[in-house]
């Protein structure tokens, strides 16, 4: 994945706050992928913060208990725990803090309660250094309009079951104990077609 983008500088946008204006520069990344930990940093480095880079929650609340940073990059899911007590230790301390959740496992859930928490946005990876800099920068929230057709309730069921289906490798065993499903109900719901 490629954090920067061809000019490495992001693109401006009039709904995001300019570095420049900002005094205290200083961030803090919490992220278990070493090796996305490290080129993140540098993305966000050369865009002017002060970073300190963590892979676990014990680190990342070693760095806010000691000097909470103004911004925060923080995974949901690490090594040792949640990424969500950073978050909430990161308010605590620090009320004005702007944080942005990364996370591989998103869902409605975890993006209310990273928000309640006091996350500013939240990000499902892969997300590249653009991404996460005009969240971290944004002064306003895009609500999303209402869908003019929303999804039907058996419809987002049936596409949550195909999810976790092909993460299962598409092996309907393992799915039906994943969902708690008897494996032959699991089986003629596979069968049928999509919901409207």
């Amino acid at each position: 994945m490629d954090l920067n983008t061809a000019s490495g500088q992001p693109a401006l946008d009039p709904a995001i706050l300019s570095l420049d204006s900002v005094g205290d520069k200083s961030l803090l990344i919490v992220d278990d992928d070493r090796a996305f930990c490290q080129r993140l940093a540098r993305a966000m480095e050369s865009r002017g913060f002060a970073v300190t880079a963590v892979s676990s929650v014990a680190e990342g609340l070693a760095v806010v208990t000691g000097t909470a940073p103004a911004f925060a990059v923080i995974d949901m899911r690490l090594a040792d725990g949640n990424g969500l007590d950073v978050i909430s230790e990161l308010k605590a301390r620090r009320p004005e803090a702007r944080a942005v959740i990364l996370t591989g496992y998103g869902n409605i859930v975890t993006a209310v309660t990273a928000v309640k928490l006091g996350a500013f946005d939240y990000l499902a990876k892969p997300a590249d250094a653009d991404e996460i800099f005009n969240a971290l920068m944004a002064t306003q929230h895009d609500k999303a309009a209402l869908p003019e057709n929303p999804m039907s309730a058996d419809r987002v069921r049936w596409e949550h079951i195909q999810r976790i289906y092909e993460l299962c490798g598409r092996n309907v065993s393992e799915t039906a104990r994943r969902l708690n499903m008897h494996r032959r109900t699991l089986q003629r719901i596979l069968a049928k077609r999509a919901p409207r």
